[in-house]
């Protein structure tokens, strides 16, 4: 391990903020043959799906070498450990033993288990254009509260329903792989509902302290013209309100909720469950999006291929510097991020915790990520100077991984995972985050 020692004590949050660390099941898990089909199981059996022909068929093998992975997260020092919960594992027999014996040893190490109940693998059988898939997540979410409900004292129900809406249904770039457009809207429905029914099916199984993971990020007009800025609130609204003003206001953005497939008493009856009252609300960040009038063209941006059709254009971001993976580092947007929801949603917005923020970067040694991390936390930071209720900060990941479309191209981890032998690398940024834990004192 290659050791960093903290010159720049991190910032001092209230008492109770959580560090943690977070993670998916289908990304790190591998054992695919222990559980049933996922859709992106059928995804990756796709030729050209993913870039690097991949699968995730053995991913880090975290189903089997969970113990070594606990181990690490102790001698982190983190408060909490976000992982996902694979609904086709717990279809499968014995497959809610292996979340039992996890959260057996995150206790034992003094780790909080912060399960979430669906990340991307929805089991291959279902589908989130039908409305009875809420209903069966609701009644899966019971079966996994009343087995480790004893133990687990903070839930998420659902990881960016938006990205998996956007990237696995609109534009087929995840799976299942669809290209429906705006014809995916029935899928954000379908998800809102599946969390809202989640939520009382946890809180009716004895369990409290729940929340969703939703993916946000500002939005900024590539410039002042009314096109421009009219373009820019269209994409807000499809990856930000849309995803955010229903659980928070009971209600969707102007112009959507006729869209939406509804309950047969009218929509407005989804939206009671929908907005189940929150005790938190999670925000994974990443970066702001520049965003103008459409250009007519298809449009490469991020590894996506934009069509022609959309009523808004991505555009680079230019002025910052990126990560591996080409994403613009902006850590003064998450202040800018977490004060505006403040400012939209008032006392209508739980306390927020930061469930996703991370980078992809090359090597070991990994100054790149420090830089990142300490300067997110201190946006996080002055976002609590500024009166916003934060209660906690997970990375984005302990673990390299199967990074979806991308195969094991990207490295977003802690920790280095050779992929041929499953060695775990402890990174100089693995040191540096459980320096900065120690030195809380």
């Amino acid at each position: 391990m290659i050791a960093r020692m903290v010159t720049n004590p991190l910032p001092q949050f209230p008492p109770g903020f959580l560090w943690g660390v977070s993670t998916s099941a289908h990304q790190i898990e591998g054992a695919v043959q222990e559980r049933e089909p996922s859709v992106w199981d059928a995804f990756t059996a796709e030729p050209d799906r993913v870039k690097d022909g991949s699968t995730a068929a053995v991913a880090c093998d975290h189903y089997h070498r969970y113990p070594e992975d606990v181990a690490l997260l102790a001698d982190l020092g983190v408060d909490a450990y976000r992982f996902s919960i694979s609904w086709p594992r717990v279809n499968s027999p014995g497959g809610l033993d292996f979340y039992d014996r996890l959260v057996d040893a995150l206790c034992a190490a003094g780790v909080r288990p912060v399960p979430t109940l669906f990340h991307w693998d929805l089991p291959l059988e279902l589908d989130w254009l039908d409305r009875d898939t809420a209903e069966r997540f609701a009644e899966y979410a019971g079966v996994v509260a009343a087995r480790l409900g004893d133990r687990v004292r903070k839930w998420i129900t659902l990881n960016e329903p938006a990205e998996h809406t956007l990237l696995g249904h609109a534009l087929g770039a995840h799976a299942p792989g669809r290209r429906l457009l705006f014809d995916a809207l029935p899928v954000a429905h379908h998800q809102l509902l599946a969390h809202g029914l989640a939520v009382r099916a946890l809180r009716s199984a004895g369990a409290g302290d729940i929340g969703i993971a939703n993916s946000h990020g500002p939005t900024w007009a590539a410039s002042p013209s009314p096109a421009d800025v009219e373009a820019a609130d269209f994409y807000d609204v499809l990856l930000n309100r849309l995803f955010a003003d229903p659980l928070l206001l009971g209600r969707y953005p102007e112009g959507v909720g006729e869209l939406m497939p509804g309950h047969p008493g009218g929509v407005e009856a989804d939206l009671k469950v929908i907005a189940e009252p929150l005790d938190w609300y999670g925000i994974n960040y990443y970066q702001p999006t520049r965003v103008g009038a459409p250009q007519g063209t298809e449009i490469e941006f991020g590894g996506l291929t934009l069509p022609a059709e959309l009523p808004f254009s991505v555009r680079q971001l230019e002025g910052y510097p990126v990560t591996d993976f080409g994403w613009p580092v902006v850590p003064e947007a998450l202040t800018e991020l977490l004060v505006g929801f403040r400012e939209r949603y008032g006392d209508r917005l739980p306390p927020v915790v930061i469930t996703e923020n991370g980078c992809s970067y090359e090597g070991i040694d990994d100054q790149e990520r420090i830089a990142f991390l300490d300067g997110h936390v201190r946006a996080l930071h002055r976002a609590s100077e500024q009166g916003v209720d934060v209660r906690g900060y997970f990375v984005w990941s302990l673990l390299d991984n199967f990074e979806w479309a991308e195969g094991y191209a990207r490295r977003f981890g802690l920790v280095h995972v050779d992929h041929d032998t499953l060695r775990r690398t402890p990174k100089a940024s693995y040191a540096w985050l459980r320096d900065a834990l120690r030195a809380r004192g």
